[in-house]
């Protein structure tokens, strides 16, 4: 979930308030991405787009049952921030898109096709960059990583978000005490534990990953519009204790200046975000896998606009 990005959108038109945001930043925690990418196996920023910023948002859920043979980044999401702001591309890649994943740094793994989150378990973060490079050609300026663990705080320091559930459904792995929270059909207000079982519940439905990321784009939407509304930039309790709770849910690379990036995007309501699914041709099996196949020639016309920053043929690819 993107909500780091969501969080700077809200405070981003704070523009007097530049010391308060240094020190929100000085709390979130930073980790060496790029020093183990090999820059010689990086794609070259288009000479048009050098203004452009593409973030890659990671999130993982430990709680996940199939997360028992290591870790896994179960959100994958890059963010496409056109030269001058004013508006984001957010292109959700499913967890289980099969591509080929490079050799991880210590040489015992990758090198080989796999699943997409395969590349973290095997060299963190910094494969799974080279990974979504590789399978996009598109260079990543900054990546970001939530921690689900602190996301129902987030959504309980903005007093819950309003969601519209399409259907009714039961989620099976909630935090509950017995494991399940049903979720009713219309319009609802919910808490951070509601919303997190909203978000991540996939095996309800036939399509799995594919609605859990239609609701999380949902739920990012949600976000935004409640962390933008004038109550919360104007309650400095609730703003506080909204940016706390953000900076210890997220962790940043090195080079990432958070009061930067929240001025590019001090103007970005909902209506300004366009969520994508990378392309695809549906699910299927490669040996004993279940996976998703990527639709190459619609995700290389995608990517290529993600990375010429030509906005309009990225909306075009979101008809």
């Amino acid at each position: 979930m993107a909500v780091l990005v969501l969080v700077l959108v809200a405070v981003g038109g704070l523009v007097g308030l530049g010391a308060y945001l240094r020190s929100v930043e000085s709390d979130i925690g930073r980790v060496d991405v790029f020093t183990a990418v090999p820059e010689a196996s990086r794609p070259a920023k288009a000479p048009e787009a050098r203004d452009a910023r593409n973030l890659l948002i990671l999130g993982s859920d430990s709680r996940d049952p199939e997360n028992t043979g290591g870790s896994r980044s179960d959100t994958i999401i890059l963010a496409h921030i056109p030269r001058g702001g004013g508006s984001a591309q957010l292109v959700s890649i499913p967890r289980d898109t099969w591509v080929h994943v490079p050799a991880s740094e210590d040489g015992r793994h990758g090198d080989r096709d796999a699943k997409i989150n395969a590349a973290f378990a095997w060299g963190g973060v910094p494969l799974l960059v080279q990974t979504v490079e590789e399978f996009t050609d598109v260079r990543v300026d900054h990546v970001m990583m939530v921690d689900f663990a602190g996301f129902k705080e987030i959504v309980d320091a903005l007093g819950g978000v309003e969601i519209d559930v399409a259907e009714s459904f039961t989620s099976t792995h909630a935090l509950t005490p017995d494991g399940r929270r049903r979720f009713t059909k219309g319009r609802q207000t919910m808490d951070g534990a509601t919303t997190l079982d909203y978000a991540r519940e996939r095996y309800a439905f036939p399509d799995g990953d594919f609605t859990r990321i239609r609701h999380q784009q949902q739920v990012i939407r949600a976000i935004l519009d409640k962390a933008a509304s004038g109550g919360l930039l104007t309650n400095p309790v609730r703003l506080d204790d909204f940016l706390r709770a953000t900076a210890d849910a997220v962790s940043v690379d090195e080079t990432l200046s958070l009061v930067e990036l929240a001025m590019d995007l001090r103007h970005l309501r909902g209506g300004n975000l366009t969520f994508l699914t990378s392309p695809s041709r549906g699910t299927g099996r490669i040996g004993t896998e279940s996976v998703v196949l990527a639709d190459e020639a619609k995700a290389r016309a995608l990517y290529t606009a993600v990375r010429r920053d030509q906005v309009g043929e990225i909306l075009a690819a979101a008809r």
